[in-house]
């Protein structure tokens, strides 16, 4: 009788223990279910993944450095056992230089290397190695038109234009023929299309041969009106690199103001200038459809063999490009220019290093901290003026 119902009681506690394990089971399950359910449910609140009704922003950081003047000193000093090497003049300078995210250079001299015979002033033509330090440093494109472009002639910018491409480093202002001068320079980060154009004022009385008005492009104002048209058609921004004013002269003329407000007021929307081997100040210019653009009138000499009455400085200039993009349209907006003065330094037309302004006094720079004072003055005060 006690094993009966100790056997009754066995099967009912058994029987319990299959009902609550059976809840449990079942409660477990339907809340995994509805919890996958409810993570699947057709009308729960999806993401919209249109760009209707929002906003989005990009920049692009683009700077410019001067004149790259290689004089007969400068190569000699770089000069190797078996070629040149001028990386080590921008060594100093190269982590400034690699910050932007697209630097202009002006190569004023021509890069037609050791066959060509390499010469120094008054007929330049420079070792090719010059644009392999160029792009070492930073550099992205490099402005070609200049007073020195046809030093070494037509053979000279073919030569040099042939090896700029082989190294794949782009140039503008002298081309190897009329479908190259036609083709637009733009460059493109973050989705920003920037063009580039280049115009001297002349070529030192050397003419330009007949019909081949392509080798160099000269300040002419219905052709840059042209190109700057059709420049402002394909891209977000136009920079104009431009040869212009007088060697020297730490102040522009009448002429560079004038010339400046006109290429702004056909589109262009930053001017670099090159030629007075000497700093000029920055401005920023308002354009006749409200736009506000920026110009430096001379970035003076970055690189060369030129020395004292402030020849032997230069710098680089930067500033962002701002692109909005609205369900409306798109705006660009120039923005946080600054300037970083640079220093040649060299000892007894030797060991030439390019070297930052404020820190030139360990190179033999004296009163190096008040001289870099007086630069960023002289170079900034029209900017504060007109903020």
């Amino acid at each position: 009788m006690k094993k009966k119902n100790r056997w009754i009681l066995t099967i009912g506690i058994l029987v319990l223990i299959s009902v609550a394990t059976g809840i449990f089971y079942r409660q477990t399950v339907q809340s995994t279910t509805q919890e996958n359910v409810v993570l699947s449910k057709e009308d729960h609140i999806k993401r919209d993944l249109s760009v209707a009704g929002k906003t989005y922003q990009e920049s692009v950081n683009i700077a410019a450095i001067g004149d790259i003047l290689i004089h007969d000193t400068v190569f000699l000093d770089a000069a190797t056992a078996d070629g040149f090497d001028f990386k080590p003049m921008f060594s100093h300078v190269k982590d400034t230089l690699t910050k932007p995210d697209i630097l202009l250079a002006n190569q004023e001299t021509i890069l037609g290397g050791v066959e060509l015979g390499l010469s120094g002033y008054p007929t330049f033509n420079s070792p090719r190695e010059v644009g392999d330090a160029l792009i070492d440093a930073g550099v992205d494109i490099v402005s070609t038109a200049n007073n020195h472009t046809l030093d070494k002639g037509e053979k000279g910018i073919q030569s040099s234009m042939s090896y700029l491409s082989e190294v794949g480093l782009p140039y503008v202002g002298s081309f190897k023929n009329a479908e190259d001068q036609q083709r637009l320079r733009i460059l493109n980060h973050n989705g920003i299309n920037i063009a580039y154009l280049s115009y001297t004022y002349g070529t030192n009385g050397i003419p330009v041969p007949e019909g081949k008005d392509f080798l160099v492009n000269l300040i002419d104002k219905a052709a840059m009106k042209e190109e700057i048209h059709r420049a402002k058609d394909v891209a977000d921004v136009v920079v104009m690199s431009i040869h212009w004013g007088n060697e020297y002269q730490r102040f522009p003329d009448s002429i560079q103001e004038e010339i400046a407000h006109f290429i702004v007021n056909e589109g262009v929307d930053i001017v670099f200038g090159h030629h007075p081997h000497v700093l000029q100040p920055m401005e920023w210019i308002q354009a006749d459809d409200g736009r506000k653009a920026f110009v430096v009138y001379s970035l003076g000499n970055f690189l060369s063999g030129q020395m004292w009455d402030f020849k032997d400085i230069g710098g680089m200039v930067s500033l962002d490009i701002i692109k909005k993009i609205t369900p409306t349209g798109s705006t660009i907006e120039l923005a946080n220019p600054e300037f970083n003065p640079t220093y040649v330094s060299s000892s007894g037309q030797r060991n030439y290093q390019v070297v930052p302004l404020e820190q030139a006094g360990k190179y033999g720079l004296e009163h190096a901290q008040s001289k870099y004072e007086e630069i960023m003055g002289h170079m900034t005060e029209p900017l504060k003026k007109a903020d």
